[in-house]
């Protein structure tokens, strides 16, 4: 199966008045297409660093990242905002939903910022598979935690991603909730064929995927794949 992602000799440091901190220390992996994995470690490891430069939010003080065979390294900030909304969704801890926003209009926004016209049937539709149907019109507020993360893979998922970027999608939600969550999320990767990466302190959720890499003190130290997996 061809790569998806590839991840080089990765350093990450950050500045302060008087340090320099190594969030990420010389991590490389690859990713294959319609894979899934999960990323773990403890608190301050570099989980969110780390999937946050694999999605092209920030770039790396060292190494390079290539994502759908594009070196994200030589792109400026448009550029990679462009390679983000053509291949990459994202879920988030927080949901990140806009407020002002109905959960229909929330889950068309990614398609609506490439200009594509007559998306509301495919928002529905999603809405629909994620057993929102009924709840288009509502705002965030009126919906429920586990309501609004399904809003977000709905979102996720309109504009046909290759690699969906998950952070804690479970971390928000009580242990009932996180299963039915986590099972959307497993069942329309794969019926869509997506590659999944996702960050998780929970071990359970982890071991639905194909692959766990291990973080600690920004270093790779385990690669494991399952073979088992959702």
């Amino acid at each position: 199966m061809p790569e998806i992602l590839e991840v080089q000799n990765l350093v990450k440091k950050f500045k302060s008045a008087k340090n320099e901190l190594t969030v990420i220390d010389d991590i490389s992996f690859a990713v294959e297409e319609k894979s899934s994995v999960a990323i773990v470690g403890p608190s301050g490891s570099g989980k969110t660093t780390l999937l946050g430069l694999c999605a092209g939010l920030d770039l790396p003080s060292e190494g390079t990242i290539s994502l759908v065979g594009i070196k994200l390294n030589a792109l400026d900030e448009d550029d990679r905002a462009y390679v983000r909304n053509h291949n990459v969704g994202f879920v988030f801890q927080n949901f990140q939903l806009l407020a002002t926003l109905t959960a229909l209009e929330n889950v068309m926004i990614p398609l609506e910022l490439r200009g594509e016209k007559g998306i509301a049937a495919k928002a529905k539709e999603l809405l629909g598979r994620v057993g929102l149907g009924d709840r288009i019109t509502h705002y965030p507020s009126q919906l429920s935690g586990g309501e609004q993360q399904r809003v977000a893979i709905a979102r996720a998922f309109i504009s046909s991603p290759k690699i969906l970027f998950a952070d804690e999608p479970t971390g928000n939600l009580d242990e009932e909730t996180a299963n039915t969550v986590t099972d959307l999320l497993f069942d329309i990767n794969k019926e869509e064929g997506t590659t999944l990466v996702m960050v998780t302190h929970n071990m359970a959720l982890a071991e639905n995927t194909n692959r766990i890499i291990q973080l600690k003190g920004g270093k790779l130290v385990a690669d494991q794949k399952l073979a088992k997996a959702l």
